[in-house]
């Protein structure tokens, strides 16, 4: 239902910036690196595709605001798997990013912002594939996530844009249910790569 709600609204945002002066809009196309913290493994391993849109308002001169709706691959990959027998990770969302940019020049922008992801699809594997749901853990529902970035005008129209994210809450508990201070499980890093078009 949330999902759903989501998925209409940003539809309403879109609508709205075809026809307001002040609102403008477009289309996002990218790779996603993930991995994921308290896995047993390490590196921006695990490639996937990140593609949406987004809709933004001019704030001031330098400041506008931004919300986006995309669908995102995350996880990680274990390139080892034959030697250490760890498993990986399979994760699809879709993700909503509320960020703020402030254009530090007239090809830079930085941004910051928080976004929020609900579960699609999320499976473990071992070298013959896709585990069971017998032998695997649940994955929570939603991913919420902090992130910075930068964008680079190619053009009017086409902006280079790169994102590091983490999730400030845990996607699910470790294997022994263990806690430790801030850490609480396991946790989504993500570094992206997107081209948006602005339309």
């Amino acid at each position: 239902m949330l999902k759903k709600f989501a998925i209409l609204l940003f539809c309403g945002f879109l609508s709205i910036s075809i026809h307001a002066q002040n609102f403008g809009g477009g289309i996002i196309l990218g790779l996603s690196t993930s991995q994921v913290s308290g896995d047993h493994l390490g590196g921006f391993n695990k490639a996937g595709i990140l593609i949406g849109g987004f809709v933004d308002l001019q704030l001031s001169n330098t400041i506008k605001g931004q919300m986006e709706m995309t669908f995102i691959q995350k996880g990680s990959n274990n390139p080892k798997m034959n030697e250490n027998g760890i498993t990986d990770i399979s994760l699809s969302y879709v993700e909503i990013p509320l960020l703020l940019k402030y254009q530090q020049s007239s090809i830079i922008t930085i941004e910051g912002g928080i976004e929020t992801a609900f579960l699609i699809s999320s499976f473990d594997n071992d070298i013959y594939g896709k585990l069971s749901s017998n032998n695997t853990r649940e994955f929570n529902r939603t991913d919420i996530s902090l992130f910075i970035g930068i964008d680079y005008s190619i053009n009017p129209k086409l902006i280079l844009n790169s994102r590091i994210s983490n999730s400030i809450l845990p996607i699910r508990a470790h294997a022994s249910d263990a806690t430790f201070q801030f850490n609480k499980g396991q946790y989504n890093s993500v570094l992206s790569f997107a081209l948006h078009y602005i339309l």
